[in-house]
C-alpha cells in the first residue's frame, strides 16, 4: 500500500519575523520590559500580522518575551528568580555537556573550542565589544554541546539560550570589568579540561563556571 507524505516544511516568513525580532532584542533595540506590538512589527518587517504573531509564539516558547490573551507581548524583565531558575537548569545541563563531550569530542571539536577563546582573548585585551564578547561565550558552550553529540541535550540547551544570552548581556551591563577579567582564563580552562582533566575536576569547573556567572549576575539584582 503506498502512502502520500506530506511535503517538508519550508522555513517561512514566521522564522524569519521571530530571527529579526530576537536580533532587536539581544542588540538592546527592545530593552527588558518593552511592548512588542504586532501591528507596528509587521509594518516594521513588511509582512503579515500573522507572521509576527507566529514568531512572537516561537519567542515566547524560547522564554524570551511574555504574552497572554488580550494583554501585550513584552520582553522578559530579568528578575532574581528567572535567574536562579535558568542557571540552576544551564549547571546540571552544563556538566553533562562537558562530561559528554570529554568523551565524544574530535580534535576538530576541540581546535574550534581553542579558536573561540583566542577570539574571546583579542576582543577582552582591546576596546572590546561587549556583545561580541558574551556572543563568543555562547559559542563556546554551542560547540561544547554539538561536541557532546546528544540531540535531547542540545534542544534543551537551545530552549535556554535565548534567555541565557540577555542574561548574560545584563551581567555584562552591570559588571563589564569583572566578567572581561574572567572569561578568557574560565573558558581555556575548560577547553583544557576537556583534553585531559579528570572527569570529576570537569564536572566541579562546569558548574562553578556557571555559578560564578549567576552570582555575578544576581549581585546586582534586587532580591
Amino acid at each position: 500500500m503506498s502512502s502520500v507524505l506530506p511535503k517538508a516544511a519550508r522555513r517561512g516568513l514566521a522564522d524569519e519575523a521571530a530571527d529579526l525580532v530576537r536580533a532587536a532584542i539581544l542588540s538592546g533595540h527592545f530593552p527588558p520590559g518593552s511592548a512588542l506590538r504586532e501591528v507596528d512589527l509587521a509594518q516594521r518587517l513588511d509582512v503579515s500580522r500573522g507572521s509576527v504573531r507566529e514568531g512572537l509564539v516561537q519567542l515566547e516558547r524560547e522564554g524570551l518575551v511574555r504574552g497572554g490573551w488580550h494583554r501585550n507581548t513584552t520582553v522578559i524583565e530579568v528578575t532574581a528568580e528567572d535567574v536562579q531558575e535558568v542557571y540552576a537548569l544551564r549547571a546540571a545541563l552544563d556538566r553533562l555537556a562537558a562530561t559528554t563531550a570529554r568523551r565524544a569530542a574530535t580534535p576538530e571539536h576541540l581546535a574550534e573550542l581553542d579558536r573561540l577563546v583566542d577570539g574571546m582573548a583579542t576582543e577582552a585585551a582591546g576596546a572590546a565589544d561587549a556583545r561580541r564578547l558574551v556572543a563568543l561565550d555562547l559559542a563556546f558552550h554551542d560547540q561544547i554541546y554539538a561536541a557532546a553529540g546528544n540531540g535531547r541535550l542540545v534542544a534543551a540547551w537551545q530552549a535556554i539560550r535565548s534567555q541565557l544570552h540577555l542574561f548574560q548581556l545584563r551581567r555584562v551591563e552591570s559588571g563589564y570589568d569583572h566578567y572581561r577579567a574572567r572569561v578568557v582564563g574560565e573558558h581555556r580552562e575548560l577547553a583544557a579540561l576537556l583534553r585531559s582533566g579528570d572527569r570529576r575536576t570537569l564536572a566541579r569547573r562546569a558548574e562553578e563556571h556557571v555559578d560564578s556567572a549567576r552570582r555575578s549576575l544576581l549581585a546586582d539584582l534586587p532580591a
